[in-house]
């Protein structure tokens, strides 16, 4: 089944990148797959304090992903295969798509203003030659009407 992988954070961006590959996979007959990135936090030298803080960073992961995703199945009827990661968005990201042949796109969306996050910027510079899949990256100033008209 043609999967769009979306990394979710608490972006506009990310949203929209959502909208746009939630709308191909209807289109399609696809799914949707979320990766929710939980930023690894700064050393604390107390473990007790670095798990804490972890575990608050992976549940506001957590509760942004419930949404959109309740969002998703409202809206489209679809229901996305959720993935939540701790650590490095790059290294999170390639090992997903490493783990799944069944990827047909890697979809991100890029901010209104100001430059590109890290992940355009890697998935789109060097390594786009060697990506097992499509990278669509979606422009954050596209509003719905636009979107759905594209997609």
């Amino acid at each position: 089944m043609r999967t769009y992988l979306v990394v979710i954070d608490d972006s506009d961006e990310s949203r929209i990148a959502l909208r746009f590959a939630a709308r191909r996979a209807a289109k399609t007959g696809g799914a949707i797959e979320i990766v929710a990135l939980v930023p690894a936090q700064e050393f604390v030298p107390f473990g007790g304090v670095q798990a804490a803080m972890e575990e608050e960073a992976e549940l506001r992961a957590q509760a942004l992903v419930t949404q959109v995703a309740g969002e998703l199945i409202e809206e489209m009827g679809l229901r996305p295969s959720i993935t939540t990661r701790l650590g490095d968005p790059v290294a999170v990201v390639r090992a997903r798509l490493a783990q799944e042949p069944e990827i047909a796109a890697l979809v991100l969306g890029a901010p209104a203003t100001g430059g590109p996050g890290p992940l355009v910027s890697y998935f789109a510079g060097a390594e786009a030659g060697q990506m097992s899949c499509p990278v669509m990256i979606i422009p954050g100033a596209l509003d719905d009407a636009a979107l759905d008209r594209l997609s």
